[in-house]
């Protein structure tokens, strides 16, 4: 990679890192706000570890793949974006039409926790190209 590429990388992936943090406080206060109010407590997948551990890894993880949109072809910063709400919107459908418990009220727990989060780090994900072209993001922060 030459210094240029080098650079785009860099700031791809940190940019991802920065919302990655950012989204695992969020994810942190809407899971606790979530399950005091909705009374919905199992944490097989959703608990604190997963959601520090997943979210940063994930969003980083994303701003390589958005690296390799904006390499990959001209227009890939709004290409990525769309992609990303695609596919959140995609998730969103499967986890709201889903049924995993035997009871209503545990499934709206299920579809409130499951589908916020989900929907967080969608949008999340679709900003990365807007905070990437930031001059003041990009100087400021990374």
């Amino acid at each position: 990679m030459n210094k240029d590429q080098l650079h785009v990388f860099y700031s791809a992936m940190m940019t991802g890192l920065f919302v990655g943090i950012i989204d695992t406080l969020i994810c942190l206060a809407y899971n606790v706000f979530y399950r005091s109010y909705s009374g919905f407590f199992p944490s097989e997948l959703i608990n604190v570890s997963s959601i520090i551990f997943v979210v940063n890894l994930l969003l980083l993880l994303l701003g390589l793949v958005f690296f390799l949109f904006i390499k990959s072809f001209k227009g890939g910063a709004g290409a990525f974006g769309v992609v990303m709400l695609v596919i959140t919107i995609f998730l969103a459908y499967k986890i709201f039409a889903g049924h995993p418990y035997n009871d209503a009220r545990m499934d709206s727990g299920y579809h409130g926790l499951y589908g916020g989060i989900l929907i967080i780090l969608g949008v999340s994900a679709a900003c990365i190209p807007v905070l990437y072209k930031n001059k003041k993001f990009l100087e400021h922060v990374i």
